[in-house]
């Protein structure tokens, strides 16, 4: 505890760590937020492609954030325990492998493309929309992986401000794109959606780059060219152990969006446009939620590498409070302005009524999700994984997705009745880690303790 006490002197406390990624959360939303807002220039059925194809990508950002995820924890622990050259040879194994699954992914995207979004009811408008940018953002998918994995590493020793400027450069550059290839300023052709995916693809290929000369300069124990070429297995297995049940965690949650969004386009497009809108203005008030969850992973990692369980245990708590206060506070004032902010979108009657009172749900909706955000980001941060993903199979498939086809399809409600599903399945999970969170039983789950001797979990 006296090496982390040493740290958090040096602006390591929760406050210190979230306040970038709140502020690079907030960037990724509003270039989100111009993206569509741009897009809708062009046409409702050019969001909804977007929306669709954006929908497809999250799958595969899961599948990459596994290492990404189990890597920031089992970094954040052993840089706790000070040991700092293990956790640089950690980081040289986590890019390795996350390098080859995502030029994987990236093949398998691009090859199967068609057939992905042969799974969607969707107008032949939207579906061209949709295959031209998932042509272009597929070849450049395999960087992503490495963003993931960088950003996690850079955030894990403490710089989140690196990771929050590189956010920025990456926003400017594909907002700037989006701008002139949509409306075709300064001469360059208008290419639409087409050119909404070179942007994308343009900055995450600067970001990727600019990430790794960060990542050489801010590591105290430097990664040697050997550590890339030398996987060790027990580094992998720790990162295993908390990566791939948070993948199995968001892949339960992404599956669960793939089917509601099938449900949705059975609606028409009107209500898959809603969707996209909806659901571009409900990451504003997620948004603290995310930023101290991602916060207290790197937070709560370091404390339970250094033994400090029981500062941890409250630490938690801390946030969780001051995160469900700005959440309430954010969903109220999005409430009061729901149908204006619709409205920035679409000048559409029906969606702009629709998307208000979805908004309005959001009310009971987002303080359970909050609850999820930081307590499941606490549990995973500690090594204790498998719980969340256990539970997310039991609440959206078991409660979810049922409930949403019942309501919003057999009973006519449409995106209400899913939107009711939402609720019900976050303030479900919300209750159960707050109860996890509390019986402590994650103690036994670290993956390192404060002597350095490696535990399994």
């Amino acid at each position: 505890m006296k090496q982390f006490a040493k740290e958090e002197g040096r602006g390591l406390s929760l406050f210190a760590l979230t306040w970038p990624i709140f502020i690079e959360i907030l960037l990724f939303m509003m270039v989100q937020f111009a993206d569509i807002f741009m897009l809708s220039f062009i046409s409702d059925e050019a969001v909804a492609a977007v929306g669709v194809a954006n929908d497809l990508m999250v799958v595969t950002f899961i599948l990459f954030n596994f290492v990404a995820v189990g890597t920031g924890v089992v970094v954040a622990q052993y840089l706790g325990a000070n040991k700092k050259a293990e956790a640089s040879k950690i980081a040289a194994n986590a890019l390795v492998v996350n390098l080859v699954f995502g030029l994987m992914v990236s093949l398998v995207l691009v090859t199967f493309r068609q057939e992905l979004l042969g799974l969607f009811n969707l107008d032949p408008d939207v579906k061209g929309y949709a295959n031209r940018y998932l042509l272009i953002v597929g070849v450049t998918l395999f960087t992503q992986a490495l963003l993931f994995t960088l950003a996690a590493i850079i955030r894990s020793n403490g710089f989140t401000r690196d990771a929050m400027y590189v956010s920025l450069g990456m926003n400017v550059v594909n907002v700037t794109g989006n701008y002139l290839f949509i409306f075709g300023a300064l001469g360059v052709p208008q290419l639409g959606v087409t050119g909404v995916a070179i942007s994308t693809a343009a900055s995450r290929i600067l970001g990727m780059i600019t990430l790794f000369i960060l990542l050489y300069r801010r590591l105290e124990v430097r990664i040697e060219w050997q550590d890339y070429l030398t996987l060790n297995k027990g580094y992998l297995k720790k990162i295993l152990q908390v990566g791939a049940p948070a993948a199995g965690e968001h892949m339960v949650y992404q599956v669960q969006q793939l089917v509601f969004t099938f449900f949705i386009s059975m609606l028409g497009t009107a209500a898959l446009a809603t969707k996209v809108y909806t659901f571009n203005l409900m990451m504003f008030i997620l948004l603290f939620g995310v930023s101290v969850g991602q916060g207290m992973q790197i937070l709560i990692g370091r404390l339970v590498g250094a033994g400090g369980m029981d500062e941890a245990y409250r630490r938690a708590f801390k946030g969780l409070k001051v995160s469900i206060l700005i959440t309430v506070s954010m969903a109220v004032l999005f409430a009061v302005f729901r149908e204006s902010l619709i409205g920035i979108y679409t000048d559409d009657p029906h969606i702009i009524s629709l998307g208000a009172t979805l908004l309005l749900i959001c009310l009971i909706l987002e303080p359970g999700r909050t609850f999820n955000l930081v307590l499941i980001s606490a549990l995973r941060a500690t090594g204790d994984a498998r719980f969340p993903f256990k539970m997310a199979i039991v609440s959206m498939w078991g409660i979810s997705v049922p409930l949403a086809y019942v309501l919003g399809i057999h009973f006519g409600l449409g995106l209400i009745g899913v939107w009711i599903a939402y609720t019900v399945d976050e303030w479900f999970r919300g209750l159960i880690m707050l109860g996890r969170w509390k019986s402590r039983k994650w103690e036994s789950k670290v993956l390192v303790d404060q002597h350095g001797e490696q535990t399994v979990v």
